[in-house]
């Protein structure tokens, strides 16, 4: 093993719309519902496609006239949603740097939002290379993306570890020839990372 690919949402960086609309809904049911049916992960995902904030938001705006101003909330509120980062993922991120081990991120992220991400964590200059699906237009677990990321890194996916907190991405990437990993916690990440070769036996994420 050689170099390693990141998630970057769920895995170095806490993002749920929660933490936003937790301040805009008094009612947790509610709250609920209009995330599964309204700003919806399906919804959400044609953002990470690259579809402009502007766009599906008038369109979303018209379809449930009742909450617009929830729905306009999604695009200008939307750093409220950034619960911080995930210490002791970054913390391994950190030690793996200083070995100087290769580092790149593979993420599902709209291209418009993902600008107010690089402004806020400064973790996110430590990779050589980060493909974000809102500029590539194409998102995991499509096979285009990985191929996208290994043509323009130069990787070898048989030297290359992915780690992501789904699932699927992660079975795409092994299909792939990449060794994956789910993310669980970074103590996991910690202990795969040593049996791998990456850090020293025995490392703890936030120890």
């Amino acid at each position: 093993m050689r170099s390693v690919v990141f998630d970057l949402g769920g895995v170095l960086v806490d993002w749920d719309p929660r933490y936003l609309y937790r301040k805009l809904f008094s009612d947790e049911e509610e709250m609920e519902r209009f995330l599964s049916e309204v700003c919806s992960p399906r919804w959400n995902r044609q953002l990470d496609l690259g579809r402009p904030f502007e766009e599906a938001v008038a369109e979303l705006r018209a379809r449930h006239p009742r909450y617009a101003r929830e729905i306009e909330a999604y695009h200008s509120r939307w750093g409220e949603m950034l619960g911080g980062p995930i210490a002791g993922s970054v913390e391994l991120l950190g030690r793996l740097r200083g070995r100087g081990v290769p580092l790149y991120a593979l993420t599902n992220w709209s291209s418009e939002t993902f600008a107010i991400a690089r402004k806020r964590y400064g973790f996110l200059g430590w990779f050589e290379e980060i493909v974000v699906s809102g500029e590539e237009k194409v998102a995991k677990p499509d096979h285009e993306i990985y191929r996208r990321l290994v043509e323009r890194c130069r990787l070898d996916p048989r030297s290359t570890l992915f780690v992501d907190d789904v699932e699927e991405n992660v079975a795409a990437a092994r299909s792939l020839g990449f060794y994956g990993v789910v993310f669980r916690s970074p103590e996991m990440l910690a202990e795969e990372l040593a049996r791998l070769g990456f850090l020293e036996s025995g490392v703890r994420a936030g120890g």
